[in-house]
């Protein structure tokens, strides 16, 4: 194996958002190898057979480790010549789909972990998973480095992996259950914001997609870079309401 691409790490953001109406996926593309190594990868993949299933994977980690995982789960996916095959196209429920990617993993572990560790490098991948498939509602889940996972529910309606801390404050205010899928995307699209104007590993272009609730396909893919319209609108308006309400908060003339 490479010794950089085994290393190379992306410094990610992803968040996924779960509301009534559907699921909200966003994630940007950067990958850090090094303070001189800095390219673009997607990390964003898709799994539908649309009437009956849909799927997003989005992924944090190391890139050999991800990329791995993806590879398994597409050619075991589009593979329809073997009945016991198990793979998300014949999930029964997205909590078993959500255990055939964490056995995915496992399963890179067990091939790839020993070959990582004598190249000093940490078997480290984090996963936001969701979807629907016919005959029950949408679900969301995140899956850790060790194949286990945890769903989210009304009171953790989102999920997020990579540099979360910047863009964690304005989910925690807004994301509600009952929210709507537009602005369910414009909060993500706003921590995103936060996160990539406080570090320079996350940035664009970022890949958004939604799916509503039993439309039982991906609603919208949309790559956004710097000249999207609507995210420079974001990136300018909540700066300067940011502005606004600060100045708007009295001084504490009492010091």
């Amino acid at each position: 194996m490479h010794a950089l691409f085994a290393s190379e790490i992306r410094m990610t953001y992803c968040v996924g958002i779960l509301v009534d109406e559907g699921l909200v996926f966003l994630s940007d593309s950067r990958t850090n190898a090094g303070v001189d190594q800095i390219s673009t990868f997607r990390k964003v993949a898709l799994f539908e057979h649309p009437g009956d299933r849909v799927m997003v994977l989005m992924t944090a980690g190391n890139l050999a480790i991800s990329q791995a995982l993806i590879s398994i789960l597409h050619e075991r996916f589009a593979d329809k010549t073997s009945e016991a095959n198990v793979s998300l196209a014949n999930a029964k429920n997205m909590f078993e789909a959500a255990r055939i990617v964490g056995e995915g993993l496992r399963e890179v572990y067990h091939r790839d972990a020993a070959a990582l560790k004598e190249n000093g490098v940490e078997f480290n991948a984090t996963l936001i998973f969701g979807g629907q498939i016919a005959g029950e509602l949408p679900r969301l889940f995140n899956i850790y480095s060790a194949g286990n996972f945890i769903e989210a529910t009304p009171d953790t309606p989102y999920f997020q992996i990579g540099e979360s801390k910047y863009g964690k404050p304005i989910l925690d205010r807004v994301i509600t259950r009952s929210l709507g899928l537009q602005r369910s995307v414009k909060c993500a699209l706003v921590s995103m914001d936060s996160t990539i104007r406080s570090n320079l590993s996350v940035g664009l272009p970022l890949d958004l997609i939604t799916v509503k609730r039993d439309a039982l396909r991906i609603g919208s893919h949309v790559n956004i870079d710097a000249q999207h319209q609507y995210y420079t609108m974001i990136n300018r308006q909540w700066s300067e309401s940011l502005r606004h309400a600060f100045h708007a908060i009295p001084d504490p003339d009492w010091l």
